[in-house]
């Protein structure tokens, strides 16, 4: 009885240090997972996948750090920033001076890093016989002072009908500056809340044309046409590349940002710098961007 006894006493000692150390591992598990820190990223939808894959290699790197990562548009993701409710904002247009002013009313110094470039590609259904246009007939397309095909060597008398980014895109305010010439969108132009939007009604749509960044122009292949533009009448058509964006052949082209608070923490300055690795710079290759580095 007495060898029972303490057989009971060790089995019910053992039993209790296995939950001693049961609760220990999960404890441990659970602090682990509390410990970890959170960097999120908010703004550009040119920018969503590639941010996205960003985010994914970089979290391998640092098992510390989870990223997240959501769109909305460039005008969103900045006034997020300056809010603090994001830490990083992905931005495919330059800050505005009154944006940089009201961040600077909010205590937030703001610091602005080229992490990729990109070429805005014009898109076209691909039964459109059309190949290229010149930047005064986009303007004019985008505008509403032409809106039939055959102004613009097309055959069809068809009514031309436009696909735009919304306003809150920094896509739109790059596209109206540099190719509208800052002229209003054509009253009938169909304001999309997505890049993947336009492809789809494009992709749909015979008479249709958008614009869209070259990533998703390349990864949509045979749903969409894109076309040749030509910075003037006299002058070659030109298609988006990565050669013709990094030599400036291309005309229209321009940079992708992130901006961070300059007072940011290691870990958000760290996936910046991220981005801008060797690794990083072949992710944005890889998702049909172009290289800075």
């Amino acid at each position: 009885m007495k060898t029972d006894k303490n057989q009971k006493s060790r089995g019910s000692d053992m039993a209790l240090i296995v939950t001693v150390c049961l609760i220990i591992m999960f404890a441990g598990i659970a602090g682990g997972a509390a410990e970890k820190k959170m960097v999120t990223v908010k703004g550009s939808d040119t920018m969503v996948h590639l941010v996205s894959h960003w985010a994914e290699w970089f979290m391998k790197q640092r098992p510390d750090v989870e990223a997240a990562v959501t769109g909305g548009g460039s005008g969103t993701g900045i006034a997020a920033l300056i809010n603090g409710t994001t830490e990083i904002c992905a931005s495919s247009r330059e800050m505005k001076d009154k944006e940089k002013q009201q961040a600077k009313a909010k205590g937030v110094e703001v610091k602005e890093i080229v992490v990729a470039r990109d070429g805005i590609a014009v898109v076209v259904n691909p039964q459109n016989p059309v190949s290229e246009l010149d930047m005064e007939q986009l303007g004019g397309i985008f505008t509403g002072s032409l809106t039939k095909w055959n102004q613009v060597g097309g055959v069809s008398d068809k009514e031309i009908l436009v696909f735009s980014r919304e306003s809150s895109s920094g896509t739109y305010v790059f596209f109206q500056e540099h190719v509208l010439k800052n002229k209003d969108y054509a009253v009938k132009a169909k304001l999309m809340p997505a890049t993947s939007a336009i492809i789809e009604a494009v992709a749909s749509d015979a008479d249709s044309i958008g614009y869209v960044g070259l990533g998703y122009a390349q990864a949509a292949k045979d749903k969409v046409r894109v076309i040749g533009v030509k910075a003037d009448a006299n002058l070659p058509a030109v298609m988006p590349s990565e050669e013709t964006v990094i030599s400036g052949k291309y005309p229209i082209a321009r940079p992708l940002y992130l901006y961070v608070s300059i007072a940011a923490r290691e870990d958000v300055t760290a996936f910046a710098g991220f981005c801008l690795s060797k690794d990083g710079q072949e992710i944005v290759r890889q998702e049909g961007y172009v290289t800075v580095k």
